[in-house]
Formats: C-alpha cells, sequence, structure tokens
C-alpha cells in the first residue's frame, strides 16, 4: 500500500458520514464514537458542548441531543447545551472558557447542526478534530471539540438563514435521538471497557 492509500484510509476511518436512514447507523456511530473515545480520552474528564438555538428549527439539533443526553441523569460526561439552557453564538466563547477553567485537559465532543450538498441531506457525521460553528452562516467562532458529531439538516450555499428556520423539524428531531442514543451507549460500552480493564490490573 503506498503511502497515499495509507493517508486516504486513515482519514476516512478518522471521518463517518452515514444516512439516518441506514439501518446500521447506530452501531455505525457507535463503533466510530469507541474508536475515538479509546484513543483519546484515557483519564480525562468527558465534555459534551450541544450547539444550537431553540429559535431556529434547523439550529436546534444540538440544543435537542442536548436535553436528551440531559435525562438520563448521568456521571458519564459533564453535558452543556439544552433547550432550556443553549449554548449559541452569543455565550459560547464565555462557556468554553468556563469549561477549561473548571476541568483540566477535558475531552471535549462538539455537537452540532450543519447545511450541506442535497445529497447529504439527513446524513450524520463524526469526525476527529473541532466542528466551526458559525461556518455554515459566516460567523466567525471559535472551534469546538477534540471530536465532533453533525446532522447534516438541509441544504447550504444560499439563504442560510432562511434555510436553517425552514428545516423540516421532524428530520431534526430524528437526527437528535440517533444522536443521543448512539452517544449514550457509546459511553456506558467505553465505560465498561475502562472498569473492565482496571479489574485485569
Amino acid at each position: 500500500m503506498s503511502r497515499l492509500s495509507k493517508q486516504t484510509s486513515q482519514q476516512e476511518f478518522s471521518s463517518l458520514k452515514i444516512p439516518h436512514t441506514d439501518p446500521e447507523i447506530h452501531s455505525a456511530i457507535v463503533h466510530r464514537l469507541l474508536y475515538h473515545l479509546s484513543s483519546g480520552v484515557k483519564h480525562r474528564p468527558l465534555i459534551i458542548v450541544c450547539i444550537g438555538t431553540d429559535r431556529s428549527t434547523g439550529d436546534c439539533l444540538g440544543p435537542l441531543v442536548g436535553t436528551s443526553l440531559s435525562r438520563y441523569n448521568s456521571s458519564l460526561f459533564h453535558l452543556y447545551g439544552t433547550l432550556d439552557e443553549p449554548v449559541h453564538a452569543m455565550n459560547l466563547k464565555e462557556k468554553l472558557a468556563m469549561i477549561y477553567e473548571q476541568y483540566e485537559n477535558p475531552f471535549i465532543i462538539g455537537i452540532d447542526a450543519c447545511l450541506g450538498q442535497s445529497a447529504s441531506v439527513g446524513s450524520i457525521q463524526v469526525s476527529e478534530g473541532p466542528l466551526r460553528p458559525g461556518a455554515g452562516v459566516h460567523k466567525e467562532l471559535p472551534p469546538v471539540g477534540d471530536i465532533h458529531v453533525t446532522g447534516i439538516v438541509n441544504v447550504g450555499g444560499f439563504m442560510e438563514y432562511f434555510v436553517l428556520q425552514n428545516t423540516r423539524l421532524s428530520l431534526v428531531m430524528r437526527l437528535s435521538d440517533i444522536i443521543a442514543n448512539s452517544l449514550f451507549s457509546a459511553m456506558k460500552e467505553w465505560n465498561r471497557s475502562i472498569l473492565l480493564s482496571a479489574q485485569d490490573l
């Protein structure tokens, strides 16, 4: 295998994009999240930052995921961004500063909606590295996350604010359910593996 093809296959594994209608989507996302968690978290505090606002249908994906995760009342992670307390353009810098002040070397998972090509609408992406919130609507905001999960909620490239306001809530709800369930399943599985490893020592 040439060096180029090695780099390509590594890039492909560091990023997953899968349609929400794929019957294997849950296991595919869990598997990819476990790959990133096992290689990056170790003993770092796990933080989930769900970005968006409930004032825009297309942009409420993050807060919906956060609200679903908050119902688990879990000690496995620290959560920021729900429908009641959203993390958005106006308070993102402040929230990130607070996270880095409160937690030592946190491992952050960023969650956000994004716009994409027509054929990709309804897909969920899990990628290494930070997400760039606000990029779809030409806002300069700080990058978020060691890894990120995004749902492609509508088509980008033209009148982005109008497109986000006119996104189908049913699609956003479906994507948020899949993301929240997959995230929690992956974190439970990851925590179980940590406990089993500790017993083997």
